[in-house]
């Protein structure tokens, strides 16, 4: 060893992780190749995951992580040099060195981290109706509304303006008649059997799903201000890389809102960051707990897009780690994409869980010197089986090893720690306080009260939305946003003067200022929206 690896272990390219017969080095240039860490609970599995973390946070890679149990978040507090930890790295031939490391917390529902928020528009339909648990017909007409949504200038934020655009497009049922009165919203319903056949009883089954995810606390995750990836890849003024911990525990108790969200974290990096090659070390590390939540029940059609970008994200610079008690856990073909493994012991009580042992000891590059499927049973508190990539690209044999132990403070921190750790966060202020523009809920509401804007009002600047705000003070100064009959003439001479002149000044701002408000006006000034990958909203 150097003299740099007797302090801290890492060198500029590597990771150093544990100890054997040899040692496990985790290259950074080969991190965005993937991984996992496997094995039965109580085994070592938190303790590893802060072991990469934080050597990935030293070499100023940025991470994010799930923490389930609450353990991972004494990474930001000094580690404490007790006995077992001095010993065990004295036996590696390391100084342990107490350290911390800067951390964010989140938290879906904002109790113990900053809010985390997406739009209903970013989600898209095909990750929606997956939380949703929705059969193909009723996520075809999620597809339908959120296309119409896109047609009509709905920006869709939050749950009330997904339930108040599935109630537009239900067909009107009424009785058709000389005297009734016209529907507001006719041509939002003739949009959507445009597409095909909307029926009351899919769209009531869609409300009732929502309901459920409502009390789950999915009224808390849709909203805004949405969450911006890159607060998520940040370095400290030391130039290490953020920990962000996603806190999970309240979260797991709704495990498809759960993963969902994850996916579409993991989706909506694929989407927003450029291609990157390979890079030296990765943008941004991303940890997946729990991950066999991710694949339980999947449709195809969702495993696909799911393979496709864990296989395609490594371009971008970004390495997924997937945590799991069991490689058998994950598909096989998304399996085949995780090149960096860490296996834990595994327990065989029955015939089934020796299967399950045979097939984890399958997944590893055979070492003539070990009984991989027996060692897996073998194995300690703190061992693993480890291989990772080496220099080519290709896995290492496996390793029987002792996983060093973690210069930040194992265990959960205080909720005073956590209070003022939350105090510094450089997001403070960003995201605490739940906006709630105008979207769709507001200008449906609008329309079936008779005041949305006719074609003649919004061109004197009478309608809703940013437009017809701006067009309001045009309108005001001049004296013209009157009923027609009350216009004198002058003002009559006004009016056109000012419908040209606000159309045209107007029309050449709509489209910067879409750019720059992105997901909270930009779906009401008619900016175009495409769908990503995984269903997200691509801003382009």
């Amino acid at each position: 060893m150097t003299a740099q690896d007797s302090k801290l272990g890492d060198t500029d390219d590597k990771i150093f992780v544990g100890k054997g017969e040899e040692q496990a080095w985790l290259t950074l240039a080969l991190a965005n190749r993937h991984g996992l860490v496997t094995g039965a609970t109580g085994t070592g599995k938190t303790v590893t995951l802060q072991v990469m973390a934080e050597g990935f946070a030293r070499a100023g890679v940025p991470v994010f992580a799930a923490d389930i149990k609450g353990d991972l978040s004494g990474i930001s507090e000094v580690g404490v040099p007790q006995d077992f930890i001095v010993k065990r790295a004295s036996a590696m031939g390391l100084t342990f060195q107490p350290d911390q490391f800067s951390t964010v917390f989140w938290d879906v529902f904002g109790e113990q981290g900053h809010p985390v928020r997406a739009t209903v528009t970013e989600m898209g339909p095909l990750l929606l109706a997956r939380m949703l648990d929705l059969n193909d017909v009723q996520e075809g007409v999620l597809n339908v509304a959120f296309r119409v949504a896109d047609d009509a200038g709905l920006t869709l934020i939050d749950m009330k303006d997904l339930r108040a655009l599935l109630d537009a497009i239900v067909p009107d049922s009424g009785k058709k008649g000389a005297d009734a009165e016209e529907d507001s919203l006719a041509a939002i319903r003739k949009a959507a059997q445009g597409f095909g056949n909307v029926t009351k009883a899919t769209v009531g089954t869609i409300q009732r799903q929502l309901l459920v995810l409502e009390n789950q606390g999915g009224t808390k995750f849709f909203g805004e201000p949405a969450l911006t990836l890159k607060d998520f890849m940040k370095t400290d003024r030391d130039g290490r890389g953020m920990v962000n911990i996603l806190v999970a525990d309240k979260l797991l108790q709704s495990p498809r809102l759960y993963a969902t969200f994850l996916l579409w974290m993991l989706s909506e990096l694929f989407e927003e960051l450029p291609e990157a090659g390979d890079l030296p070390k990765p943008k941004l590390v991303f940890f997946f707990d729990e991950a066999h939540l991710l694949f339980n029940d999947a449709p195809k059609a969702l495993m696909d897009k799911i393979e496709q970008v864990v296989r395609l994200i490594r371009s971008k610079g970004v390495g997924v780690y997937f945590v799991t008690q069991n490689p058998v856990d994950v598909p096989d073909r998304v399996l085949g994409q995780l090149g960096n493994r860490v296996q834990h012991a595994l327990r065989a009580f029955t015939p089934r869980d020796q299967k399950a042992v045979a097939a984890a000891a399958q997944t590893f590059r055979p070492n003539p010197k070990l009984d991989t499927a027996k060692v897996i049973m073998e194995l300690g508190k703190g061992e693993a089986l480890v291989s990772f990539l080496e220099g080519n690209g290709t896995p290492s044999m496996v390793e029987r090893v002792m996983i060093r132990p973690p210069s930040a403070r194992i265990g959960p921190i205080t909720p005073d720690e956590r209070k003022a750790i939350m105090a510094a966060s450089p997001v403070k202020g960003k995201y605490d306080t739940a906006v709630d523009a105008e979207s769709a809920y507001e200008m449906i509401q609008k329309r079936i009260a008779g005041t949305a804007a006719t074609a003649d009002g919004q061109a004197d600047g009478s309608g809703g939305g940013l437009l017809g705000q701006i067009g309001s003070i045009v309108g005001s100064v001049f004296g013209t946003n009157v009923k027609r009959g009350r216009l004198s003439t002058g003002q009559v001479i006004a009016r056109d003067v000012t419908r040209s002149v606000t159309n045209q000044v107007i029309g050449g701002m709509a489209a910067n200022i879409g750019k720059s408000l992105g997901g909270q006006l930009g779906g009401s000034i008619g900016r175009t929206l495409v769908r990503g990958a995984l269903g997200g909203l691509l801003r382009r």
